[in-house]
Protein backbone atom coordinates (compact mmCIF):
# COMPACT_ATOMS: atom_id res chain seq x y z
CA UNK A 1 0.00 0.00 0.00
CA UNK A 2 1.43 3.42 -0.87
CA UNK A 3 1.41 6.24 1.36
CA UNK A 4 3.51 8.89 -1.09
CA UNK A 5 1.46 12.08 -1.51
CA UNK A 6 -1.40 11.10 0.92
CA UNK A 7 -2.51 14.38 3.35
CA UNK A 8 -3.51 13.14 6.85
CA UNK A 9 -4.85 15.87 8.70
CA UNK A 10 -4.30 16.58 12.63
CA UNK A 11 -7.11 18.38 14.14
CA UNK A 12 -8.09 20.12 17.46
CA UNK A 13 -11.64 19.86 17.57
CA UNK A 14 -13.11 21.10 13.83
CA UNK A 15 -10.14 23.38 13.51
CA UNK A 16 -7.24 22.11 11.48
CA UNK A 17 -3.63 22.38 13.40
CA UNK A 18 -1.80 20.90 9.96
CA UNK A 19 -1.47 18.93 7.20
CA UNK A 20 1.03 15.79 6.61
CA UNK A 21 1.93 15.05 3.16
CA UNK A 22 3.73 12.18 2.78
CA UNK A 23 6.98 11.78 1.47
CA UNK A 24 8.34 8.67 3.76
CA UNK A 25 7.07 5.26 4.78
CA UNK A 26 9.47 3.35 6.95
CA UNK A 27 6.83 0.60 8.50
CA UNK A 28 5.36 1.45 11.19
CA UNK A 29 6.16 5.01 10.65
CA UNK A 30 5.17 7.93 8.50
CA UNK A 31 6.80 10.92 7.98
CA UNK A 32 5.80 13.99 5.66
CA UNK A 33 5.96 17.29 5.05
CA UNK A 34 3.98 19.14 7.97
CA UNK A 35 1.68 22.90 7.18
CA UNK A 36 0.72 24.57 9.61
CA UNK A 37 -3.22 25.54 9.91
CA UNK A 38 -4.72 28.02 12.08
CA UNK A 39 -4.79 26.00 14.95
CA UNK A 40 -1.14 25.01 15.22
CA UNK A 41 0.01 28.04 16.86
CA UNK A 42 -2.72 26.94 20.02
CA UNK A 43 -0.73 23.14 20.55
CA UNK A 44 3.02 24.10 19.00
CA UNK A 45 4.41 24.72 22.28
CA UNK A 46 3.05 20.76 23.98
CA UNK A 47 4.60 19.29 20.68
CA UNK A 48 8.03 20.84 21.56
CA UNK A 49 7.77 20.00 24.70
CA UNK A 50 6.67 16.53 24.05
CA UNK A 51 9.88 16.41 21.35
CA UNK A 52 12.02 17.64 24.24
CA UNK A 53 11.33 15.24 26.41
CA UNK A 54 12.16 12.28 23.93
CA UNK A 55 15.45 14.41 22.76
CA UNK A 56 17.03 13.98 25.91
CA UNK A 57 20.41 12.70 26.60
CA UNK A 58 20.61 9.71 29.02
CA UNK A 59 17.25 8.89 30.64
CA UNK A 60 13.88 9.53 29.35
CA UNK A 61 11.54 10.66 32.53
CA UNK A 62 8.77 8.58 31.25
CA UNK A 63 6.25 10.04 33.28
CA UNK A 64 7.17 13.50 32.11
CA UNK A 65 6.45 12.67 28.39
CA UNK A 66 3.51 10.54 29.23
CA UNK A 67 2.02 13.19 30.90
CA UNK A 68 2.97 15.88 27.56
CA UNK A 69 1.80 13.28 25.30
CA UNK A 70 -1.14 12.58 27.40
CA UNK A 71 -1.83 16.44 27.21
CA UNK A 72 -1.26 16.39 23.44
CA UNK A 73 -3.64 13.20 22.64
CA UNK A 74 -6.64 15.51 24.51
CA UNK A 75 -6.17 18.46 22.03
CA UNK A 76 -5.73 16.98 19.04
CA UNK A 77 -6.91 13.94 16.84
CA UNK A 78 -5.06 12.80 13.43
CA UNK A 79 -7.46 11.78 10.24
CA UNK A 80 -6.24 9.87 7.61
CA UNK A 81 -7.26 9.96 4.29
CA UNK A 82 -10.00 6.71 5.36
CA UNK A 83 -11.23 9.00 8.28
CA UNK A 84 -10.32 9.34 12.12
CA UNK A 85 -7.41 7.08 13.62
CA UNK A 86 -8.16 5.84 16.99
CA UNK A 87 -4.42 5.53 18.32
CA UNK A 88 -1.99 7.68 17.33
CA UNK A 89 2.11 8.60 18.54
CA UNK A 90 2.37 11.94 16.39
CA UNK A 91 6.14 14.46 16.40
CA UNK A 92 6.31 17.78 14.77
CA UNK A 93 8.58 19.72 14.78
CA UNK A 94 9.51 22.30 11.94
CA UNK A 95 7.95 21.57 8.88
CA UNK A 96 8.38 17.82 9.25
CA UNK A 97 6.02 15.07 11.10
CA UNK A 98 6.34 12.09 11.53
CA UNK A 99 3.95 9.09 13.26
CA UNK A 100 2.81 5.79 13.69
CA UNK A 101 -0.83 4.59 14.45
CA UNK A 102 -2.93 1.42 14.59
CA UNK A 103 -6.65 1.22 13.83
CA UNK A 104 -7.40 -0.49 17.38
CA UNK A 105 -8.55 2.26 20.11
CA UNK A 106 -6.79 0.09 23.33
CA UNK A 107 -3.54 -0.73 21.73
CA UNK A 108 -0.09 1.54 21.42
CA UNK A 109 0.62 2.63 18.48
Amino acid sequence: MGFDGEVWRVLRGTELVGDIVIDDADFPWLSGRFEPGPAYDGVRELFARELALVSVEGDLDVEAWEAAYDEILRLVSLESPRGPVPAFLLHIEGDAAWFRWSDEPDEDP
